[in-house]
């Protein structure tokens, strides 16, 4: 199995249902420590990104390539233009930095696993997080690494293995005391509190997994 247009249009459908489905949730988590519009903003970034699937978007000008490069490119461009505060420019740099790392008309397990460490890197180099700071890094980085580290076990297995890690990784931010973004303002009092931006990233790898699954 290989990740094709077909699953990478689910992977992106999935990952905007389920913002819209938790968009009370991930609003309620970022009120506790952030600006209260997490689940707002990145619900309003993944309706657009759905408008442009439909209009069929992510191909060239004559719209007959769509491959996961472009779809995942067009997506980040949307979620930029469309979202306010960090998460349009972390998300959308996120799925950029992915899409030009798969340039082919299909993507392997290994590829896909090149484009998600791909995708880490403009996260942490926009936002400067690291594993730690109670940031979607913490839910990132594990995924991308458990994703790497059963790549050969195929596609569904890795996507499996990455969305574990990712809810993992956002549930290990609880206890955390934010050193970025608007949480850090409130110092040790961010502690106790589950990171808004990690429990979304964990929603992405969860709708991964969902369009990868085995028939």
């Amino acid at each position: 199995m290989e990740l094709d247009s077909a699953r990478t249009e689910a992977w992106l459908r999935a990952a905007a249902a389920a913002v819209t489905a938790q968009e009370a949730e991930l609003t309620a988590l970022d009120t506790a420590i952030g600006d209260g519009d997490h689940g707002s903003n990145l619900r309003r970034g993944f309706t657009a990104v759905l408008a442009g699937l439909d209009a069929g978007e992510g191909g060239n000008t004559a719209g007959t390539d769509r491959s996961p490069g472009s779809l995942l490119a067009a997506a980040g461009r949307t979620l930029i233009s469309t979202v306010g505060g960090a998460s349009g420019p972390l998300y959308g740099s996120a799925l950029r930095a992915a899409g030009r790392a798969l340039p082919g008309a299909t993507a392997g397990p290994g590829e896909l696993a090149a484009a998600l460490d791909e995708a880490l890197g403009a996260v942490q180099a926009l936002g400067g997080a690291r594993p730690g700071d109670k940031t979607m890094v913490d839910a990132w980085a594990p995924a991308a690494a458990a994703f790497a580290e059963t790549a050969g076990q195929g596609l569904a297995a890795a996507s499996g293995a990455a969305a574990a890690a990712a809810e993992q990784g956002a549930r290990a931010t609880v206890p955390l005391v934010a050193r970025k973004g608007r949480a850090s303002y409130l110092g040790p009092r961010s502690a106790g509190h589950l990171d808004p931006g990690a429990a979304s990233t964990a929603l992405l790898f969860t709708a991964l997994a969902e369009a990868c699954r085995e028939p």
